[in-house]
């Protein structure tokens, strides 16, 4: 009898979650994601409606959001005026609606006198870094999502240590679950420690003391910010290509990036991205964000810092991304390692394509997360039927670069994937550059690109193993909670 009524009242149970998950979980979710809920849901519904709990609501905490609108109004008030520079040739008509969508969403102004140089070999972009941390005065900002201490970033270490010895401030930010999975995370800490530099872990899910939150939402940002003069940003983690794993060491996998280093006023707007982090992980404002001087940099670019991340209302790098493509006329060119769009992504990509234009998607030959790959793999069919030209960086090299181009006129490069978790569950930061010679030097990037890789026909694809299919089209469903 009483087995009968545990019984019942399970099946009770499992009817209310059912009904009630129809009519909680679509609220404020694009389809697509509410689908996937429902289905972990209805196919495990105990399990499904516990993951739920835990990582269903992509909100941050109340004062965690209070904290970023603070920064934001802050950002909004000490740079007022700085909207529109136009260092070259007149801005294209469609682009000042762009800058003002992002200055709206992110807060953040464009602005001219800048210069950068680009790097697409990990050795030499981390060589620029530990140059320039060589050269700091003043103070020194470090925000990565994975930072590691291994045989390949001692240099890095060895340079934040002597610059602590010079008597420059150090601050370091670091990813708590992104960098915790490898192994140089605690030598890396206990070399910051020992060294005298400030740091922090960003998004900490240490539940033993009491540091609970959802732990999928990352801060997934790469900065480096020396004397607020130099800033770094893009793709690349500090950690050795390979990511200090045997599983990758048995593959042959090596990670390939692309960073830009910036000088002139845009390095403002990276510092304060540092700062409200800063803040957000340790109540400490550093200082008022600097409003760019009125006597800009010496450089011919136009640059736009775009923050993005579960602490802002809007997905601001899906927003901008979507509305570049549409506006573009000649050319879109995306470079992603992982590539998973939303139904709105997907339509302007397509709809580029189908109107005529040369619509160009770099991703590798292989992939390092199964169920990503597998997804990514899901849209090929769609793409290619659509006209996107999509190219196979060869492996065993993991093409990690995340930038894209527009035309001749437009460049983004960053930390944002094209994925619904850079646009959802990761704080990511993109640079909105306008300027010829900054995508020229894109576009040499991607020529090389092209050079190492091969072009996926439709007729190949299609010509793949049923297995590879069931398995992108399974993948595709679990896309917007991976």
């Amino acid at each position: 009898m009483l087995l009968t009524v545990i019984a019942a009242g399970l099946v009770a149970i499992d009817f209310v979650i059912r009904v009630l998950s129809l009519v909680l979980i679509p609220k404020n979710r694009r389809p697509q994601t509410a689908l996937a809920w429902l289905l972990a849901i209805y196919l495990i519904p105990y399990v499904g409606i516990a993951l739920f709990l835990l990582l269903g609501n992509s909100r941050l905490p109340k004062k965690r959001r209070q904290k970023q609108a603070e920064i934001n109004t802050l950002i909004s008030e000490t740079t007022e005026g700085f909207d529109r520079v136009g260092s070259e040739a007149p801005w294209p008509n469609w682009l000042e609606p762009v800058v003002e969508l992002n200055r709206t969403l992110g807060a953040m102004p464009m602005v001219g006198g800048n210069s950068s140089t680009l790097f697409h070999e990990n050795a030499a972009s981390l060589a620029a870094m530990i140059e320039d941390i060589g050269r700091a005065r003043r103070s020194i900002h470090v925000e990565f999502y994975i930072l590691a201490l291994d045989g390949t970033t001692q240099p890095f270490f060895d340079a934040l240590s002597a610059a602590v010895q010079r008597g420059v401030t150090v601050r370091v930010l670091l990813d708590h679950l992104g960098s915790s999975r490898y192994p140089g995370f605690r030598a890396a800490t206990r070399a910051l420690t020992r060294m005298g530099a400030t740091w922090h872990l960003m998004l900490p899910f240490q539940p033993l003391r009491g540091r609970i939150q959802r732990p999928d939402l990352r801060n997934h940002r790469k900065l480096l910010i020396v004397d607020g003069e130099v800033g770094f940003t893009g793709s690349q983690n500090v950690i050795d290509p390979g990511y200090e794993s045997r599983k990758n060491a048995r593959r042959g996998l090596q990670w390939k990036d692309s960073m830009v280093r910036f000088e002139g006023p845009v390095v403002a707007g990276l510092d304060a991205l540092f700062i409200t982090d800063w803040y957000a992980e340790t109540d400490e404002l550093l200082a008022r964000a600097a409003a760019p001087p009125r006597e800009t940099g010496t450089g011919n670019l136009d640059c736009q810092v775009v923050p993005s991340g579960p602490g802002f209302p809007g997905e601001n790098n899906l927003r901008m991304f979507n509305s570049l493509v549409y506006a573009a006329q000649k050319k879109v060119i995306l470079v992603s390692p992982y590539f998973v769009p939303d139904g709105s992504m997907l339509y302007a990509i397509t709809t580029a394509a189908q109107s005529g234009l040369d619509v160009q998607l770099f991703v590798s030959e292989i992939g390092d997360q199964f169920f990503v790959y597998h997804a990514q793999r899901s849209y090929y069919e769609a793409l290619l039927r659509a006209g996107v030209r999509i190219f196979l960086y060869a492996s065993p090299t993991i093409l990690h670069a995340k930038h894209f181009t527009i035309d001749d006129e437009v460049s983004v490069i960053g930390s944002s994937n094209m994925d619904m978790r850079s646009f959802s569950l990761d704080f990511e930061v993109s640079v909105m550059v306008w300027g010829g010679a900054f995508l020229q030097d894109l576009r040499a990037i991607e020529d090389d690109y092209r050079s190492r890789s091969r072009e996926l026909t439709l007729e190949a694809w299609l010509r793949r193993p049923r297995l590879s299919r069931a398995l992108d089209n399974v993948a595709r469903l679990t896309a917007a909670v991976q």
